[in-house]
C-alpha cells in the first residue's frame, strides 16, 4: 500500500488532495514519488518562504536537534529568548507569546484583547470586529473570528463577542463600535479572502479610529508578513503600527512556530499563569525560526521579493490585457492573486489541475482567484515559465 492509499484509508477526509505525493524539495522545486519535477508556486501556502531545505535552515534545525529539543517554558533557553528578542527588535513590539500555528496566535491575540480591559475592570469591553472574506484560523475562537460563512458551516453556535464589516469600508466600521469593542482584527492584505490588500486611506483611519475609541488593533500577518509582501511586516507598507500582531506560516520555513507580538501596554494584559503553551517557542522551532529572520530581515533580500513581486505581477496584468476572462489581478510583493471569469462548469480548480500536469504548483480560492505564492527566492526564469504555462491556458 503505497502513501496515498494509506492516507486515503487512514487519515480524515478534511482534505481535497491534489494526487501527488511529494518525497523531495529544493528551492523552489518539488518531486513527485514517481521523480517527476514541479516548480512550486505555493510554497506550501506561503510557508517556505526560504523555499524547500534551505541549507542555513536545515543546518540551524540539525544543530539543535543534536543539542535539546525540548524542556517546556518553565524554564529558559537561548534560541527562544534569541528569536524573541531579534522579533522585537524588528519590529513596533516590546514582548512576544510563542504558539504552534497561526490559529493558535490569533487565539492569543483574542484573548490578550479582552483580558487586556477585564484586568483593568472593564467587564463589558469583550467584542472583536473582525472584516467580512477574512480568515483567522480553524479553533473555535478563530473560525468565530472569521468573515467568512463557508469556513463556520457545521459548527454552530459560534463564540459570542465577534461582528463582522465589510473590508476597506470605514463607515461601516465606525457604525459598528459601541462601549463593548475590546479589539479591532483584520489582514493588512486578505489572503484566503482573494489577495485583498486594504486600502492605505482605511488602515490609517482604523488606527486613528482605535486610538480615539482606546481599542486594540490587531493585525494578522500570518499570510502577509514574514517578507511576503515585499517588507518584513505587511503593515509597513501602509505606514500603520498595530498595537498586537500575529505571525506563522514563513516564520518557520515549515517548522509549526507562531507567534504573537505587542506593545508593553497591550501585553500587559497577561501575567502569570493567564496563558499557557506545551510546545509554543521550543528550542527546535525558534532555532531554525532566527535563521528565517535573519535571513528575510536584509534590507538586500526584501529589495528583491519588491523587484520579483513587480515583475511578476507586471507579467500577470499583460496576461489580463491579453485575455478577457482574466478580470482582475491584484496583491502585493509575492502574494498575488488573478481572478478568472470561468465557464459555469468550471471553477479555478480547473486551472490548478491543469498547470499540475505542466508542472507548476498553485492553488485556488474563492472559486475563482489563483493564488500565486512561491518561495520569496523564485526566479524570473521560473515566473516566465509559468506565465507561459498560463497564456496556453487561458
Amino acid at each position: 500500500m503505497d502513501s496515498i492509499q494509506k492516507t486515503d484509508n487512514f487519515v480524515f477526509q478534511t482534505y481535497l488532495r491534489q494526487g501527488k505525493a511529494f518525497v523531495k524539495g529544493e528551492g523552489s522545486f518539488l518531486w513527485d514519488e514517481d521523480g517527476k519535477k514541479y516548480t512550486d508556486f505555493l510554497a506550501g501556502i506561503a510557508v517556505c518562504g526560504l523555499g524547500h531545505c534551505h541549507p542555513k535552515i536545515t543546518q540551524a534545525i540539525n544543530k539543535q536537534a543534536s543539542t535539546l529539543v525540548h524542556v517546556s517554558n518553565l524554564f529558559y533557553t537561548m534560541p527562544q529568548a534569541d528569536l524573541a528578542s531579534k522579533l522585537c527588535e524588528k519590529s513596533f513590539a516590546d514582548r512576544v507569546f510563542f504558539a504552534n500555528s497561526g490559529a493558535e496566535a490569533n487565539e492569543a491575540a483574542i484573548k490578550l484583547a479582552r483580558r487586556y480591559f477585564q484586568k483593568k475592570g472593564d467587564k463589558i469591553r469583550f467584542k472583536i470586529i473582525t472584516m467580512e472574506q477574512s480568515f483567522h484560523g480553524r479553533t473555535m475562537a478563530t473560525l468565530s473570528a472569521t468573515g467568512q460563512k463557508k469556513i463556520k458551516e457545521g459548527f454552530y453556535p459560534l463564540l459570542e463577542g465577534f461582528s463582522y464589516v465589510p473590508f476597506n469600508d470605514i463607515e461601516a466600521l465606525k457604525n459598528e463600535i459601541d462601549e463593548t469593542v475590546c479589539g479591532i482584527m483584520l489582514e493588512p492584505v486578505q489572503g484566503e479572502g482573494g489577495i485583498i490588500p486594504a486600502d492605505p486611506q482605511f488602515l490609517k483611519a482604523v488606527r486613528e479610529l482605535c486610538n480615539d475609541k482606546g481599542i486594540l488593533l490587531i493585525f494578522d500577518e500570518i499570510q502577509c508578513g514574514m517578507g511576503r509582501c515585499g517588507k518584513l511586516f505587511a503593515h509597513e507598507l501602509y505606514g500603520v503600527t498595530p498595537d498586537i500582531m500575529t505571525l506563522a506560516k514563513a516564520l518557520g520555513n515549515g517548522l509549526p512556530i507562531g507567534a504573537m507580538l505587542a506593545t508593553q501596554d497591550a501585553a500587559a494584559g497577561f501575567d502569570y499563569g493567564s496563558h499557557a503553551t506545551t510546545f509554543g517557542g521550543t528550542p527546535l522551532a525558534t532555532a531554525a525560526a532566527l535563521e528565517v529572520v535573519n535571513i528575510i530581515s536584509q534590507e538586500t533580500f526584501l529589495e528583491q521579493v519588491r523587484e520579483k513581486g513587480r515583475y511578476f505581477k507586471d507579467k500577470l496584468v499583460k496576461l489580463k490585457e491579453k485575455h478577457s476572462r482574466v478580470t482582475d489581478v491584484r496583491g502585493e510583493g509575492l502574494l498575488l492573486g488573478m481572478e478568472i471569469e470561468l465557464e459555469k462548469d468550471k471553477d479555478a480548480a480547473f486551472f490548478v489541475g491543469k498547470l499540475m500536469k505542466k508542472g507548476f504548483i498553485i492553488n485556488g480560492i474563492q472559486d475563482k482567484i489563483l493564488r500565486f505564492a512561491p518561495p520569496l527566492i523564485i526566479e524570473e526564469k521560473d515566473i516566465d515559465r509559468l506565465i507561459s504555462a498560463l497564456d496556453s491556458l487561458l
